[in-house]
């Protein structure tokens, strides 16, 4: 799905890299345009109102007693003959007048900003690396500044128009080559898109996400907050210890500035060793939103501005942390939420390394979507092991090493504001739990001997899992990606349906079925949850276009108003995964108080889960101990077969 990057050759001169030189600047040097596909890319569709009352009936009818399926039937039926028709005409109407949008990013957008719950934990998710293999370069100092010069060298491709198109490609061996970049580079922008599909059968994918991955910061305001771009900013901040460094990184020719000038200026922040801020400020965007909106008018009122300008307008943020057992729990809270002293919440995009040198990042999730993230990582993973632009042993530019921290006048209020802010968020992360599922044997290989999906198969043990505890099925959620349309964000999949119920009745039950028989339930599973996917995929799932068409209306509908409406979207289970090969973890919270985070991933030969749930609100352990037995059972069927 992430297209591969064009070799990179450093340039030398006089036996030196030359900082100016386009292969120290450029991570990328596409011979497509990097937003070449924006303009033919096919715009979201909006599904018939007919499709969308018989998908959101299926899936109703596993979570629901007959009694209550039918008066949702009928109010399902009501709302497609009656106001459905009109709150239809006026989103497409909206939609036909909005051509350079789609008609959910808006609204979807704006959801987000006007949420007032704080970001950690509700929001923002963690993704960590997979740990260096080469010991000499796995050091927090080496690390971090070949993963800020490896962003670097990614912001000046995606700005310079030369980082590669995100395609996905149905067969990489026919079309992820160098024709098919002759040939799409050539064809005028409007028709891009067509030459790639209808020649290649190629996908491009939707980039105008990529942009806010730098300079860019939530701005808290009371009642709804915004997102500020600042593209002259030609500085990081970095975080060490609860201060604020402000680092320039680009010169005045927007120019890279040489890696031992950047190496100089976070070897002289680490070797400060400056005391840890006795009032860090950065824990205020650990707040409810409007709390947070106040203090900040305060902080301005107080001289503060300029040094908030400087985090605001950052390229991106770098968080110094101290070092971190390795273990998976522990490496989730430290990405996932830490103690919030080290951390600007708001940032778009914060890179984490710790000590002892773990890495990854924490990233807002109002601007954008796992797609633009996870080729972000993927990019500059690859590069920082590929290019490595500062060495064990390199020298850096002691001319560098005078620190700019940035001071921050507080009167007593907000020095008593910062301190209970620490206490509440302390009591919030203590209240998190998180566990974590392994099991060997049960992956994506063994899924493909019986032409199963993986993801299905991973969705299904969910499933079984949570009906073995409470003998019921809830509201689930599956995020999948819309980016193959312009302005696309996510669809939901539903994956309880009628084909998980059925199985997870007959493998909780004492019926004796015989394994070729629960073969065949998975395999419908795995039938049903392939065509929703493609559905969501293709912009043809229910949840967005029920959310759009409420918007619209200026009256209660019963269709909204209905208990199993308002249970469905009460997502219990909520489940993400952005599976990579530099990934070792991912991370996010329960989006309700009493429901289950789950990030996940299948392998060749194995799969991982990380649940988060809230103490004396759902029962961490025992879901994860349910689930283990769930996969083991599905597991002992494919073998029995």
């Amino acid at each position: 799905m992430f297209s591969s990057k064009l070799p990179n050759r450093l340039s030398k001169v006089g036996g030196r890299f030359s900082h100016q030189s386009s292969d120290y600047q450029y991570l990328q040097r596409s011979q497509i345009p990097s937003m070449h596909f924006q303009k033919s890319l096919p715009r979201l569709p909006i599904p018939k109102l007919e499709q969308t009352c018989e998908r959101y009936l299926n899936s109703q009818e596993p979570l629901l007693s007959n009694e209550s399926f039918q008066r949702t039937k009928k109010y399902v039926g009501e709302f497609r003959e009656g106001p459905g028709k009109h709150l239809q005409e006026l989103l497409m109407t909206h939609n036909a007048n909005n051509k350079n949008s789609s008609y959910i990013s808006q609204p979807w957008f704006d959801m987000y900003l006007r949420d007032r719950k704080p970001l950690p934990l509700n929001y923002n998710p963690a993704l960590v690396y997979v740990d260096d293999n080469r010991p000499e370069y796995n050091n927090q100092l080496l690390k971090a500044v070949n993963l800020i010069i490896s962003s670097l060298r990614f912001y000046k491709s995606l700005n310079g128009d030369l980082l590669e198109p995100e395609v996905y490609h149905m067969d990489p061996k026919k079309s992820d080559t160098k024709l098919f970049r002759s040939v799409c580079s050539k064809v005028p922008s409007a028709l891009s898109w067509y030459a790639s599909y209808l020649l290649f059968n190629a996908y491009p994918l939707d980039m105008s996400q990529y942009y806010n991955l730098f300079n860019t910061t939530r701005f808290p305001q009371v009642g709804r907050d915004k997102i500020e771009m600042n593209k002259s900013g030609k500085h990081i901040v970095v975080q060490y210890r609860g201060n604020f460094y402000v680092v320039d990184v680009l010169d005045n020719s927007n120019n890279i500035k040489p890696a031992n000038e950047i190496l100089g200026s976070i070897k002289s922040i680490l070797d400060s060793r400056v005391s840890p801020a006795e009032f860090p400020i950065g824990v205020l965007t650990t707040l409810d939103r409007n709390d947070w909106a106040k203090l900040r008018l305060q902080l301005v009122s107080l001289g503060n501005e300029k040094s908030l300008s400087y985090i605001d307008g950052a390229l991106f943020n770098v968080c110094l942390d101290g070092a971190c057992n390795k273990d998976p729990i522990n490496v989730c809270r430290q990405f996932l939420h830490s103690d919030g002293k080290n951390r600007w919440f708001d940032k778009s995009l914060s890179l984490i390394v710790t000590e002892n040198s773990s890495s990854g990042i924490n990233f807002e999730h109002s601007w954008g979507d796992g797609v633009a993230v996870l080729r972000f990582l993927q990019d500059i993973y690859k590069d920082f092991q590929a290019n490595p632009q500062v060495h064990p042993g390199m020298e850096s530019n002691a001319a560098s090493e005078s620190l700019n921290k940035l001071e921050f006048h507080l009167d007593d209020a907000l020095k008593s504001a910062i301190a209970q802010a620490s206490k509440d968020y302390e009591k919030v992360c203590n209240s998190l739990d998180v566990n974590t599922v392994q099991l060997e044997g049960l992956g994506k290989d063994i899924c493909k001997k019986f032409s199963l999906s993986p993801d299905a198969i991973m969705q299904l043990g969910f499933q079984v899992a949570y009906h073995k505890l409470h003998g019921k099925f809830v509201g689930s959620y599956e995020s999948c990606s819309t980016a193959a349309f312009r302005y696309g964000r996510t669809e939901t999949i539903r994956p309880c349906t009628m084909a998980t119920k059925n199985f997870a009745l007959a493998i909780n039950s004492n019926k004796s079925l015989s394994n070729q028989e629960l073969l065949k339930l998975i395999a419908e599973c795995s039938k049903v949850h392939g065509q929703l996917t493609k559905n969501a995929a293709m912009g043809q799932g229910f949840d967005r276009h029920l959310f759009a068409l409420k918007l619209y209306a200026k009256e209660k509908i019963d269709l909204y108003e209905d208990d199993a409406y308002k249970a469905l979207n009460y997502n219990i289970i909520s489940t993400s995964t952005l599976s990579s090969p530099v990934i070792t973890l991912g991370a996010f919270g329960p989006v309700v108080p009493d429901g289950f985070g789950i990030a996940y991933e299948i392998k060749k030969d194995a799969l991982g889960v990380l649940v988060t749930t809230y103490l004396q609100q759902a029962n961490g352990p025992d879901f994860v101990a349910a689930l283990h037995k769930s996969y083991e059972e599905i597991l002992s069927v494919f073998k029995n077969n």
